[in-house]
């Protein structure tokens, strides 16, 4: 258990030809409340279950807790998670000694792409590829439990 900093991103440009990996993630909310989220994810051929705190003043820190859990028990607490669902495809792109998650939002997100950069603080300095656009750090719209309650198509 512990505390989780990142910070978020809209992308702008063409991070494609950087990619080391690809990932298809779908994933549903048990609880979506800001206090604590209940996410159940299947992360290619994996399962998870993530409980994360509300986040700080900046949105960059909070508390997080997953799990490992067998792709059919998340498949069956997806059936009852609230309704909506996020699909997205993970690329994971080096930056210096860091590496962004940029994903490529599907469905009722299709269009928007967004990248996020795990920190060992809010401070920690980091490169910014040319490709990285506007950050949304702290701003609840793109939080995927809201992503999966307001989707970005119908802003």
């Amino acid at each position: 258990m512990g505390k989780e900093t990142e910070r978020k991103f809209l992308v702008k440009g063409d991070f494609k030809p950087f990619v080391s990996k690809q990932t298809r993630i779908v994933q549903g909310y048990i609880s979506s409340v800001p206090e604590r989220t209940v996410r159940v994810r299947i992360k290619g051929d994996k399962g998870y279950i993530t409980i994360k705190g509300i986040g700080n003043a900046s949105g960059a820190s909070r508390f997080e807790w997953e799990k490992e859990v067998p792709v059919n028990e998340i498949e069956e607490l997806l059936k009852i998670s609230e309704p909506g669902v996020i699909d997205k495809t993970r690329c994971l792109v080096k930056a210096g000694p860091h590496t962004f998650e940029v994903d490529e939002f599907h469905g009722d997100n299709q269009g928007l792409v967004l990248a996020e950069i795990e920190l060992g603080s809010e401070t920690e300095a980091f490169e910014k590829p040319a490709w990285l656009g506007e950050e949304v750090t702290g701003d609840t719209r793109y939080y995927n439990s809201m992503l999966m309650k307001n989707p970005f198509t119908r802003w």
